[in-house]
């Protein structure tokens, strides 16, 4: 039996994507999760995981929080003694990789997608640097689409032989199953996840009010927490009567159900999972036209993609979509469901990150 660490900085997600992972890993293992506990702790501990709280400051550029978080996982992996460590997101795969490379413990790290990190010059380098130094004896780092692998072989952070491409983390065709097409009056569009800037709220609410003034007939549902930039946005559109606001849902299911078709005008993505929910319950979606988004789509025929950062042509886009016949739309959403029964089954990429792992 091994012990195998997991290093991560949200439980929450770590719950809802890896599950079936970590039970894989379970399986004769004993797996330890590492994490700021956001969630679901009970249910990782009802599963058989040991729970160990660690803070993690996810977002702050802190040097001496950081330097505390490298002695954190030096400490912890002193006083568990893994056999393997597995790491996810930007600071577990840096700190948590520096961690392991000191003490000579074999580890994999996850690059779910690269965020803000190498956008802006300075950090870039910074992050670059720090990511070289973070990787030189991983075993293997999981990229979720190929253009994110190849921007670390262009740094020259990690060279080809070390990359694995996942096609994320994959989607559990039976908890999403295919779900009827609905017979709503008007077309429902839903948003599900952070309403934010970068998940291209912007451009959704400029098209969403040039249809409106259109006279188009459609409604807006937004799923998720959001910031308070947008509050008064939000408040406006739900007064006018053309969005209503249900805030964050632990289960999105049963919104993918009701919806017509989901937009997601992501910045960037590393591979997105409301996608992927939305293609396997039988949903169209119109989306970016960028890696994380573009590779759970077959244009025209599951879903539009439209230019980044355009609010015209997404507004061209739900327009299109709003011209269609229903049974168009409904062979759209059948056509997603086929895709990701095709390249997308959880087990399939369960089965590639274990191989890959090599943990005998």
């Amino acid at each position: 039996m091994k012990k195998i660490l997991i290093l991560t900085n949200h439980s929450y997600m770590l719950y809802r994507f890896r599950l079936e992972l970590l039970q894989e890993l379970a399986k004769g293992n004993e797996v330890v999760i590492s994490t700021p506990f956001v969630g679901h702790e009970d249910d990782f501990q009802t599963a058989g995981f040991r729970c160990i709280e660690t803070e993690v400051d996810r977002r702050g550029l802190n040097p001496m929080k950081d330097l505390a978080l490298l002695r954190r996982y030096k400490k912890l992996l002193k006083e568990e003694r893994p056999d393997f460590v597995v790491t996810y997101s930007i600071k577990p795969n840096i700190y948590g990789g520096m961690a392991c490379t000191a003490l000579k413990i074999p580890f994999c790290a996850n690059v779910q997608g690269l965020g803000t990190a190498f956008q802006k010059a300075g950090i870039a380098q910074l992050v670059t640097l720090l990511y070289k130094f973070a990787f030189r004896k991983v075993r293997k780092v999981f990229f979720e689409n190929e253009t994110n692998a190849e921007e670390f072989r262009k740094r020259r952070i990690l060279s080809r032989d070390r990359q694995v491409i996942l096609h994320g983390a994959g989607i559990n065709l039976t908890k999403y199953p295919m779900q009827p097409y609905p017979e709503n009056s008007e077309v429902h569009f839903l948003y599900l996840g952070r309403i934010m800037k970068e998940k291209g709220i912007d451009e959704l609410l400029a098209a969403v009010e040039q249809l409106h003034s259109e006279g188009l007939p459609f409604h807006l549902d937004l799923v998720g927490f959001f910031e308070d930039s947008y509050k008064d946005q939000v408040a406006l559109l739900e007064k006018q009567g053309i969005a209503t606001f249900h805030g964050f849902q632990s289960d999105p299911r049963p919104y993918y159900a009701q919806a017509d078709c989901i937009v997601l005008p992501s910045y960037h993505e590393g591979m997105s999972n409301v996608l992927l929910e939305a293609s396997a319950t039988g949903r169209p979606v119109i989306t970016s036209n960028i890696p994380g988004c573009k590779e759970a789509v077959d244009p025209a025929a599951s879903g539009l993609l439209v230019p980044v950062k355009d609010a015209t042509a997404l507004t061209s886009a739900m327009r299109e979509f709003l011209s269609l016949s229903h049974s168009t739309r409904a062979q759209m959403g059948l056509a997603g469901r086929r895709k990701m029964e095709l390249e997308f089954p959880k087990e399939q990429i369960v089965a590639q990150s274990i191989r890959a792992m090599d943990l005998k």
